[in-house]
């Protein structure tokens, strides 16, 4: 089956994992590319007046077997890559800048989309009709079609470096992932560390026919040995290999590509007529400029410092006094914070996890998707999928009318990026009066079944599997006619909004009943844990607060300025620290070196949107407890106004039009215990 037939004989046009050669990719890629370029062609051509339909919304659906393939290519790339995956990555992604830039810097294509926009006036455009042309003509004003022909060629040079530097970036830190290994031979080594760690660390060591118990810098080995181990030292080697992702200045060393990709960001910018990378970035958003950011931070911080500083001196005293530590280090916060957490609450992690077994999470967040949405989940066993841990469902609405089809990924392996993130392999759309349903996947990487328990998961990963649920919906519950603006194509400080509000629902009674039982008995959590969760939910969030409010001023420190006079990654990263700092500095360890979010991601100028969508979704949830936690007429209204509409209206209008107001901070002062 040939990857360029996007239209797959296969159930739901899902794509044919098992079938697709990876060495046809990038002739598919080309081929796609010359399909798309005629495409255009045929609108440029066109002798007719240009009008919305045979211009815009022409426009908007070209391309579409070119944009198939890349979603699945590129999934691959991140969840199941090799080396022959990245090298092709490393070929096609020039191609695709460069395809992006005929297109933006394709001057008589911008005459008549210009034609159009300076005409929409008297045009009879609906809601999101009108959205798709202010966005086709800024996506030529904003890269570059108002250039000359010297800058339009310099604009080319700086985005096909840029794509094969954000390439490059990731790969390295996935290599510098795999290549630490921590084996320990000596069990007393492993003291403090739970059952099921040790089992793990035991079966990874297995798996690669070594002696002992090894443990890795994937997070469901790293955060349960930082979070329990005893031995301080390696603790501290663990800690400085995360540390030092990046910047070890050999093969791998990201600390050039850093200081290159702030600064051709920031040659674009200045290119295309802004001050800076943020300024560029920040006018499609919901803050629109770095002032309102920068503002946005500092009043956070204003707020969240005197209780971090609290918050520190507390767990600096409490290790002074339990092991004698004089100077508490990075690699002590999770131990002791662990340590403290079960002091107060009386509880921690090893007492939930039992509660947790993965299958019944996924459960819950199907039946919690059920009782707001009327969503209906069935496990499939006909999808092709590119590995065999990928579970796949058909989701239907209550009419047992198609809604999406998902996909769910759970557990770490070689070729998967850290973290957690959800995707998209078709987009929703409405194309010659067919609603085209979306397959969506989440991605995470939790702690894998043993041979004795199956996956068992810390709350953490039952929150983070909620967050990317979220995400999740958003795609699923698509409803929009354009593909650019469909499902999570909206403002990026927006997008956290409905991934964030469903972890709500994970401390609450009335949802934890639906899914948190005992994985032996089958019993309820019992309502002193969930009550102790509930208690230990504003737990160190003055600190919790500091270190996200710290990412994102160390990305407006790289974007939001002119970077061409930083020589030092580490120095510059160090002053942006300064004023968020608890810890001391760790002088080895480098964050902007492995900050993949900003460098690699989409999140370059955007990290503080998840605090400012905690503002909304915090706000939002009051508003359901208010209420009642599944109050059917406020899910709807959120279904209707958040989840289906996409990027079809200005997102503050869109969440007034489902809260009947705007956003207060209030609720998120009050909900993380920070307002006095």
């Amino acid at each position: 089956m040939s990857i360029l037939d996007t239209r797959f004989e296969t159930p739901y046009n899902t794509a044919p994992f098992s079938q697709l050669e990876i060495d046809a990719f990038l002739p598919a890629f080309k081929k796609a590319i010359k399909s798309a370029k005629a495409e255009i062609d045929h609108i440029t051509k066109n002798k007719a007046v240009p009008t919305f339909e045979n211009t815009i919304e022409a426009l908007e659906f070209t391309g579409e077997q070119l944009d198939r393939i890349s979603s699945i290519f590129f999934n691959l790339n991140a969840a199941e890559t090799n080396a022959t995956i990245q090298n092709i990555a490393q070929d096609v992604s020039p191609l695709l800048t460069e395809f992006s830039n005929d297109v933006a810097l394709n001057t008589a294509l911008f005459e008549r989309v210009k034609t159009v926009y300076n005409t929409k006036k008297s045009l009879a455009l609906s809601d999101e009709q009108s959205t798709l042309l202010d966005k086709k003509y800024k996506g030529f004003s904003r890269n570059g079609a108002n250039l000359n022909r010297d800058q339009k060629e310099k604009l080319r040079a700086i985005d096909k470096t840029l794509s094969k530097l954000q390439l490059t970036f990731g790969e390295n830190i996935l290599a510098e992932t795999n290549r630490y290994e921590l084996l320990i031979t000596e069990f007393s080594d492993l003291e403090g560390l739970p059952e099921g760690a040790i089992e793990a660390a035991k079966q990874l060591a297995d798996e690669k026919d070594k002696k002992g118990w090894l443990i890795t810098l994937d997070y469901p080995s790293y955060i349960p040995f930082m979070t329990y181990a005893k031995n301080r030292a390696l603790r501290q080697e663990l800690a400085l290999a995360f540390g030092k992702k990046g910047f070890q200045n050999d093969a791998l060393d990201n600390q050039e590509i850093v200081l290159k990709i702030t600064q051709l960001r920031y040659e674009r910018a200045q290119l295309l007529g802004y001050k800076t990378h943020a300024h560029f970035i920040l006018e499609e958003r919901m803050a629109k400029t770095p002032e309102t950011v920068q503002n946005f931070l500092e009043d956070l911080l204003s707020k969240a410092l005197p209780a971090a500083q609290k918050e520190f001196k507390v767990l600096e005293n409490f290790a002074k006094k339990l092991d004698g530590i004089d100077r508490l280090e990075k690699w002590d916060s999770a131990y002791y914070s662990e340590k403290l957490k079960q002091q107060l609450f009386n509880f921690d992690d090893e007492q939930l996890k039992p509660y947790f077994k993965l299958e019944n999470v996924i459960d819950g967040a199907f039946k919690v998707a059920q009782k707001l949405f009327g969503l209906q989940f069935t496990q499939l066993d006909n999808i092709d999928t590119y590995h065999k841990d990928v579970l796949t469902y058909k989701v239907e609405d209550s009419k047992q009318n198609l809604v999406a089809i998902f996909y769910a990924d759970f557990f770490p392996r070689a070729g998967k990026r850290n973290g957690a993130w959800m995707t998209s392999y078709k987009s929703q759309f409405v194309k010659n009066d067919i609603n085209e349903r979306p397959h969506v996947s989440i991605v995470c990487n939790f702690t894998k079944p043993t041979s004795t328990k199956p996956s068992l998961l810390t709350f953490n990963e039952v929150t983070t599997l909620f967050h990317e649920f979220g995400h999740a919906l958003h795609g699923m519950l698509a409803d929009t006619i354009y593909p650019s603006l469909s499902g999570t194509s909206v403002a990026w400080d927006f997008v956290e909004l409905p991934s964030q509000i469903l972890e709500n629902w994970c401390y609450e009674k009335e949802a934890l009943a639906l899914f948190a039982k005992h994985y032996e008995t089958g019993e309820n959590i019992p309502m002193a844990l969930i009550e102790k969760i509930k208690a230990a939910s504003t737990f160190q969030q003055g600190m919790q607060t500091l270190r996200q409010l710290s990412f994102g001023l160390l990305d407006m420190s790289w974007h939001g300025i002119n970077p061409t006079k930083i020589a030092d990654v580490k120095d510059h990263e160090t002053a942006a620290f300064k004023a968020t700092q608890l810890f001391p500095n760790v002088p080895e360890n480098c964050m902007s070196t492995a900050f993949a979010h900003i460098f690699q991601g989409g999140y370059s100028s955007g990290y503080y949107s998840y605090k400012w969508a905690e503002v909304l979704d915090a706000d939002a949830f009051e508003y359901f407890k208010e209420n009642d936690l599944f109050d059917p007429e406020i899910a709807e209204a959120f279904k209707t106004h958040i989840l289906s509409k996409g990027g079809t209206l200005d997102p503050l209008e869109l969440y007034i039009k489902f809260r009947g107001q705007k956003p207060k901070v209030e609720p998120l002062l009050r909900r993380s215990g920070l307002l006095n």
